[in-house]
Parts: structure tokens; sequence; C-alpha cells
């Protein structure tokens, strides 16, 4: 592993670390020169900073980090990502080119989440070294996620490590900054099936066995599923059809099977194993035969209101004047992993160009959420 970079004159400037790791280009499965940017910021600060790379193509090799500091009081924890989504084309500059343009800084990454994992270490730079702080840090998160934050938890238990709480930096805030904090998250499932058929000649019908008809009813049926109403804090669960497939390029032929694929997000009011049967009976039904598979991606979780989601809130408004709404809207995150762990509640930066083209920051927003950091830091050492 090469000697980690020599950026001590970055602290605890916000701006130039963010810089600093955008630059490190690290689309997902990320490892490397990225963790070598934050590894040497929190080296200077006292952290013991552990990394480890697993996991083989196709969902790997993933690197990770665990940092550590302290030992007074309860037990705090940063939770993030270092890698990114493909910048994709059509950036009005360089997406791992950081560049600051009026009150903006630009870069793939910048929101979501390499500004937020910046603050946070600028946070802990300001505040006393002997509170117990980790970074729980992973380069697997906008992937699938199997050597990441997982692999991540099982090397903490190795440690002994168990943070009391836990806050996640992903960009939460809607329209300004701190007006957001989720307290859960939907779970995630999706589901493939396939329904055979026999293929044949579109004028002899009698000879072949046409799938196409029964897949339709199927997903017909499917699309007329309420599986819940929502509840006091999750929004109605819903099945959405995702892709149908023949791959048949003849139009004189009757295709041998047909598939489709469905994404199923859901509340608590439901685990994926149970949604994976019961969509499965509805395809049997019309369909004898045909295969259905699913993958849970991730159960619904609640961090139930109370002292965790109190403190940041307090933070926020005590900072920005802002009453924070508690939320679980939006897609999974890897506190549902985390959750396991502590009570989990995430907030971060504004969305609204995360994942997009030309993805930017305000300047300003940095420096405040750093100082939201800070508060919460200091209000968790009471």
């Amino acid at each position: 592993m090469p000697p980690p970079l020599v950026v001590e004159s970055l602290l605890p400037d916000v701006v130039e670390l963010t810089k600093a790791l955008i630059a490190a280009e690290s689309v997902t499965p990320a490892r490397g020169a990225v963790f070598d940017v934050l590894e040497a910021a929190l080296v200077p600060l006292g952290f013991a900073v552990e990394r480890f790379v697993e996991g083989e193509a196709p969902d790997g090799p993933v690197e990770n980090l665990l940092a550590t500091r302290g030992s007074k009081g309860p037990h705090f924890a940063f939770a993030g990502h270092l890698d990114v989504v493909p910048p994709g084309s059509g950036w009005t500059g360089d997406a791992f080119a950081p560049e600051i343009r009026g009150d903006l800084l630009y870069g793939r990454g910048a929101v979501d989440m390499k500004g937020a994992i910046a603050a946070f270490v600028a946070a802990a730079a300001r505040v006393p070294a002997d509170g117990k702080i980790s970074l729980i840090i992973t380069g697997d998160e906008e992937g699938p996620a199997t050597f990441g934050t997982p692999r991540l938890i099982e090397r903490m238990a190795e440690r002994g490590v168990r943070p009391d709480l836990c806050l996640v930096g992903e960009p939460t805030s809607a329209n300004r900054l701190g007006d957001t904090i989720k307290i859960g998250r939907r779970g995630s499932t999706v589901i493939w099936v396939d329904v055979p058929g026999k293929q044949g000649h579109v004028a002899y019908p009698h000879l072949a066995d046409n799938p196409i008809p029964r897949l339709v009813a199927a997903l017909a049926e499917i699309d007329e599923l309420v599986l819940d109403q929502g509840n006091d804090w999750f929004q109605a669960s819903n099945v959405e059809v995702t892709d149908i497939f023949t791959g048949n390029p003849a139009t004189n032929v009757i295709p041998g099977n047909a598939s489709a694929r469905l994404s199923v997000r859901f509340n608590d009011l439901h685990n994926g194993p149970d949604l994976i049967a019961r969509i499965e009976a509805v395809v049997q039904r019309h369909a004898p035969g045909a295969q259905v598979r699913g993958t849970v991606y991730g159960e619904a979780f609640l961090t139930q209101p109370g002292a965790l989601s109190s403190l940041v809130a307090g933070a926020i408004e005590a900072k920005l004047g802002v009453t924070p709404e508690l939320s679980t809207s939006g897609g999974t995150s890897d506190a549902r992993y985390l959750v396991r762990l502590c009570p989990v509640v995430e907030f971060g930066l504004i969305n609204a160009t995360m994942h997009k083209l030309d993805e930017a920051v305000a300047l300003a927003d940095l420096a405040v959420l750093t100082d939201v950091y800070e508060e919460v830091l200091r209000r968790v050492r009471g």
C-alpha cells in the first residue's frame, strides 16, 4: 500500500479537504488514493486508522476504513462512503477536477458524500480528542455493498468496536441545509420473473405455447396490488414493473420465454422474503412453472424519535435556526446495516444535484455543516 499523501495543510479547511477527496477518482467500488487522502487527514487528529481490502470482481475489490479516537463519554460514530457513481458525459468541466465557480464547488462526490465526510473531519479537529469517536467509511455504498459496510461491521465486531449512536452523512436536506433528518428508510427488493413457453411459428399457434399472455396477466394483477396505506412514519409500499423482455427479433415467431423485473419499496409493515413469496404466488396462479427469484437489498427500519434525533435536531436549530423534518423518504442507504449496532439517523447536505451532471455543493453549506457536526459532537460530550 503506498504511503499516505501529506495533506496536513488541508486541515481543518473543509473546502480544501473536499477538493482533495473529489480529485481522488473513486467510482464504485473504490479503493486507494481517496482513502490515502482521508487517512492523511485523520492521523494528525489522533485517529487510529485501519484500512482493509476485500472481495473480488464483480462486486470487489472494495476498500473500507475504520478510524477511532478517544475513550471518554458515549461512543459516537459517523458513517459514510467515499465511492461515487460514474460521472456520465456532458459535464461543464472535468468531474474529478474540483472547481470553484462563484459560490459553488463542482465535482463528482461534492454532495454525495465527500463534502459531508470532509465536514465531519473538520468538525472533529475542533473538539477535544478524548471523546470517543469513530468513522465508519466504505468504498462501496453506491454498488452492491457486498464487501462494504457489512464487512466493516464484521471487522468492528472482531475489534470490539460498537458505537452507542451513529450519524450517517448522506445528503438528506431537500430545499435548504438542515430541513430534513432521515430516521428510517423503506426496504428494497428486486424480483425477477421468467415464464417458459414453446417457440413456434405465429401461423401455427397450436404448435407453440406463447408465454407472453401469462406473464402479462400476472403483471396486471401485480400492478393492482395495494400492499398497504402507509403508516405514521412511512409512505405506502409500492411494486413497480421495471423491465419486460423476450429477446425476440422476429415478427413471425412466438417466443420461447418471457421475463420481467420488478422493484418493490416497502415500509415496516412488510419484510422482503414475504413480499417475494407473495409475488411468486400471483405469478404461479397465471403461469404455473414460472421461475421467480428475488434479492432483498435492505429491510425497512425506523429509529424511533428520541435522544439521537433530538440531539441532531437541536444542533441544527442552534446553528441554522431551522427545525428539521423527521423523514423516512428516499432510497436505501447503509444505515440499513448500521441500525443493527445502535440508533442511527442521517443528516447531510442538500441532495438536489447528487448523481447528476455538474454535481455541486455551496461553499457556505460546507462551512455550516461543519459547524453543525461540531455542535453534535459537543452535545454528545454533554
